[in-house]
């Protein structure tokens, strides 16, 4: 397996924290505070991808939990689950990019400007944010989305689950998100006594 540079990734991580720190010490509202957690995800996704990119080829594969986690690399010019994969037309490439801006945009609008939910939902929000703008650069970049984590599910009975399809750290981000925002409008955060009262004044 090609070697990661420990040194350089380590004080660029170190650099990076710093920076994070600050934006969240900034006297922002709080939702914006959140941007830390989509700057976080599109950070670690660029940089996990350039370096499958680099340092290894299409079709690389390496065991990484026995009969379980692989790490791949594989591109997919479509959407999740390889849908549209089989089709990397120009129109399809421009088609998925203006998709995104729009979900992006979206995102961002209820992200700054939303004042429902609670954390759950802003932090879903944010990932979600993050997970769409880190695959959103794959496709304007390179014209397809980078996967490298594979997953085998032999308890499953469906077969198309066998491996899961390729994933990446923007998607876990996207599903990660998705779950938060839905556990947010399932178990709502109980309004305080202090709060009722205000509303009802």
């Amino acid at each position: 397996m090609p070697p990661f540079p420990l040194a350089e990734g380590s004080l660029f991580i170190l650099h990076f924290l710093r920076v994070l720190y600050l934006l969240y010490i900034m006297n922002l509202p709080s939702r914006l505070r959140w941007l830390w957690l989509t700057l976080a995800v599109v950070v670690l996704d660029r940089a996990t991808k350039a370096w499958f990119d680099t340092q290894t080829t299409e079709s690389w594969r390496h065991e990484l939990v026995h009969h379980f986690v692989y790490l791949v690399h594989s591109t997919n010019p479509g959407i999740a689950f390889g849908v549209l994969s089989d089709s990397a037309s120009a129109g399809t490439r421009i088609l998925l990019i203006a998709g995104s801006i729009v979900v992006i945009s979206v995102l961002a609008w209820l992200l700054v400007a939303s004042h429902g939910g609670g954390p759950l939902t802003a932090a879903g929000l944010a990932l979600l944010l993050g997970g769409a703008t880190g695959n959103l650069a794959d496709r304007i970049i390179h014209g397809a989305v980078t996967d490298f984590f594979e997953v085998w599910l032999p308890f499953l009975p469906w077969r198309i689950f066998n491996p899961w399809p390729a994933f990446n750290i923007a998607d876990s981000a996207i599903t990660i998100g998705a779950i938060l925002i839905l556990l947010d409008v399932i178990f709502p955060p109980q309004k305080s006594p202090k709060h009722l009262r205000t509303t009802f004044v």
